[in-house]
């Protein structure tokens, strides 16, 4: 049998920012294939239910299983609290997805980014698409196997409801088989972090596409910078056949001399400037310069006592950037500074801290994740030096702390137009939203069994080792994640 969430109607939704039940969702066990690496199909199977003996419709059936599936069980499954009895499985309940789709790669990615396409922001019609870069984890002894994908996914069709007609919306486009366009570059080693970067032309030809960079940073320390803007163009122009050349990086930067997870391109640098942080705890600053070249800082920035483990540019100072580590603290730096010396330095957990997110609404507002599970947000206005001891290590008290995963947290990302939603994977297979914006009624009552889930949590979506996610801006809402089994692309009804 099946342990199910309930059913999300409106009210549910309503009742759930006021500090209802959340709801849990979990994908389909069966993935989409990915059997030829330039491009194929995939779409998810319907189950069948036939007739029984009664000589009853299917329809008739099936409903009255649904309803007796529901009778079985109607707790809800809390990550890390609630445990499966043999023969359960989670499966995911339709109803609280307005789009949900999986799809399986040759090897798993640690890393992916999502790049802005030219069909317009604010987009909610569908079929949808997304595309994206992403670099894989060849098993250890097939190294030559990994390789860059860059991806379009098309025909990203909505759930479809069964109270919806033909004439509500274009049925047709809704029911778009979805497709999956891959692109692949070579590389020898397993990627740990990827990110991709858009910049106008060299040549400073503002009326061409922007060309679309990536970094890829290797297992063995090294970091490639790609161009892949005619990897991309061949998804709109069929039949184009990419130069032997186009795989080639456009520079192997390799400052490092361990591997590292940390990689960061500036938002407030057209032309490109690149954090890598490693696992010696150094930092470089690589800049692209006005002939297309790429040079880098050889002075490391080396605060952190131990690995680094995220690096952020910050969204409107062009050169500052925080740095977080496995040291449990982060610091921010103004690359400026002839002391190499971070301009505060805040220990804000006793395990690593994992990843980190610069909120690009509100400034001042940065969110982080760390080993133990906890999550917290905090505002830098408070993360002041002090006046007599100005390289005193900070212990300001964090905005909103939550403590609901009981594994480590894996993957954050602030909602890119709401500051008060934020993204957050973890490695108890769970991927959660948060409205930081509810708060409960001290006089409302809450069911007892729900007494350790806090009202500011919107959604669980079940995804296996899930690594990172992120955010697809251009459409409200959407989220594409990866994971040990492959990706995930979904939009909830909830945000």
């Amino acid at each position: 049998m099946s342990k199910r969430a309930a059913d999300a109607t409106e009210e549910q939704v309503s009742a759930l920012k006021a500090g209802g039940r959340p709801f849990v969702d979990t994908p389909p066990d069966e993935m989409g294939d990915f059997e030829d690496e330039f491009e194929d199909e995939y779409e998810s199977e319907d189950e069948i239910i036939e007739a029984g003996v009664d000589g009853r419709p299917d329809a008739e059936r099936e409903a009255e299983e649904q309803r007796d599936a529901m009778d079985v069980d109607k707790q809800t499954f809390i990550p890390g609290r609630t445990k499966l009895a043999p023969g359960e499985t989670l499966t995911p309940d339709p109803s609280t997805y307005e789009m949900l789709h999986t799809l399986s790669t040759p090897w798993p990615c640690l890393s992916f980014d999502i790049v802005k396409d030219n069909l317009g922001d604010n987009r909610k019609t569908y079929p949808a698409a997304v595309y994206a870069v992403a670099g894989t984890q060849a098993d250890i002894e097939r190294p030559k196997e990994n390789e860059l994908m860059v991806i379009k996914l098309s025909g990203l069709s909505r759930m479809e409801r069964e109270n919806e007609s033909d004439s509500d919306g274009d049925s047709d486009d809704e029911a778009a088989e979805p497709i999956l366009e891959s692109k692949s570059i070579p590389l020898t080693s397993t990627t740990n972090r990827i990110r991709s970067h858009q910049t106008p032309s060299p040549s400073g030809d503002y009326s061409k596409p922007p060309q679309t960079l990536t970094a890829t940073m290797l297992e063995n320390s090294q970091i490639l910078i790609h161009d892949v803007t005619p990897h991309l163009a061949t998804f709109d122009n069929p039949g184009t056949i990419l130069a032997p050349s186009a795989s080639k990086p456009l520079s192997t930067l390799r400052m490092h001399k361990s591997e590292g997870y940390a990689l960061d391109w500036s938002p407030l640098q057209p032309l490109g400037k690149l954090l890598t942080g490693d696992n010696d705890g150094l930092i470089y600053v690589t800049t692209r310069t006005e002939g297309g070249g790429w040079v880098t800082d050889n002075r490391p920035f080396t605060a952190h006592s131990s690995s680094i483990e995220e690096l952020q540019w910050s969204p409107n100072e062009r050169n500052v950037f925080a740095s977080a580590s496995s040291d449990g603290t982060v610091k921010v730096w103004d690359v400026r500074s002839k002391s190499r010396k971070p301009a505060v330095d805040v220990k804000i957990s006793n395990t690593d801290v994992n990843v980190m997110t610069w909120s690009h609404q509100t400034f001042h507002l940065l969110a982080t994740g760390a080993d133990d599970g906890k999550w917290a947000v905090w505002d830098l206005r408070h993360w002041k030096p002090d006046a007599n001891n100005a390289s005193a290590q900070l212990k300001p008290k964090a905005v909103a702390s939550f403590d609901f995963h009981k594994e480590p947290i894996t993957s954050i990302e602030w909602h890119p137009s709401d500051d008060s939603v934020v993204a957050v994977a973890s490695a108890d297979n769970t991927l959660t939203l948060w409205d930081l914006a509810v708060e409960l009624d001290d006089e409302e009552g809450r069911d007892a069994s729900l007494a350790d889930v806090p009202p500011q949590l919107l959604f669980v979506h079940y995804m296996e080792s899930v690594k990172e996610l992120h955010w697809q801006a251009q459409m409200a809402g959407t989220i594409m994640a990866t994971g040990s089994g492959g990706f995930g692309v979904f939009k909830t009804i909830s945000v």
